[in-house]
């Protein structure tokens, strides 16, 4: 497991911590970021200062979630150019650099520019903690984690309740099950249910909807 960054010197006075997992869930290793977040309430509660949030690919529509945070945690698939599976952590001004190096995807462009936002008006987070895995796998429409990635996420939810607890957010291990209607993700998405219900790759069809593609003309 990767070394934990040093702990805020503010302690618990620094304001609420939001903990963004973000990401496209149907785009195989795309989802890492979003899975950690429904493990995470899943598994824990948490004090009332502490927000999970299902950030997907909403990009710029997060800037009240960023603006508003005292503290962040990022949790998505980066690319690094490591090995599959690898976590690597990044803090503070350095995170809007690393999230823009190599973009994967739209949703990354918008989420940068809201850091630049934050930072631009003043409204930056005190701390801002990015747990970035590298992907296996992103051109699998309707795929899942793949194996290293979906044991990365292990990793990723224990340093993130290491952070949080740190953060004076109170992690306590969830004693009761998420009540119908309460799970950050839709439950028709859910990862048991998601992988439970998704035909195999040879059926699936992984390019587009087969109702709606053009057929070359015979020749």
């Amino acid at each position: 497991m990767p070394a934990m960054p040093a702990r805020s010197a503010r302690g618990e006075d620094a304001g609420p911590i939001v903990v963004l997992g973000i990401g496209n869930l149907l785009w195989a290793d795309e989802g890492f970021g979003v899975r950690c977040v429904e493990a995470l309430q899943a598994r824990y509660t948490f004090a009332g200062q502490v927000s999970l949030v299902d950030g997907g690919t909403q990009g710029l529509y997060l800037i009240p979630q960023v603006h508003g945070a005292g503290r962040l945690i990022i949790l998505d698939a980066v690319d690094y150019g490591l090995a599959p599976g690898t976590l690597r952590l990044v803090e503070d001004d350095e995170v809007p650099r690393f999230l823009g190096a190599k973009k994967m995807s739209l949703h990354q462009t918008g989420f940068q520019e809201v850091l630049a936002l934050a930072q631009l008006m003043g409204t930056y987070p005190e701390h801002v903690l990015l747990i970035g895995c590298q992907p296996e796998e992103l051109e699998d429409y309707g795929g899942s984690l793949r194996p290293c990635v979906r044991a990365a996420l292990e990793e990723a939810v224990a340093l993130a309740v290491q952070r949080i607890a740190a953060w004076g957010g109170a992690p306590v291990p969830r004693a009761v099950p998420l009540a119908e209607g309460e799970a950050v993700t839709s439950p028709v998405i859910a990862l048991e249910r998601y992988e439970a219900g998704r035909p195999a790759a040879e059926l699936a069809c992984r390019i587009g909807d087969e109702r709606f593609l053009a057929h070359a003309p015979q020749a």
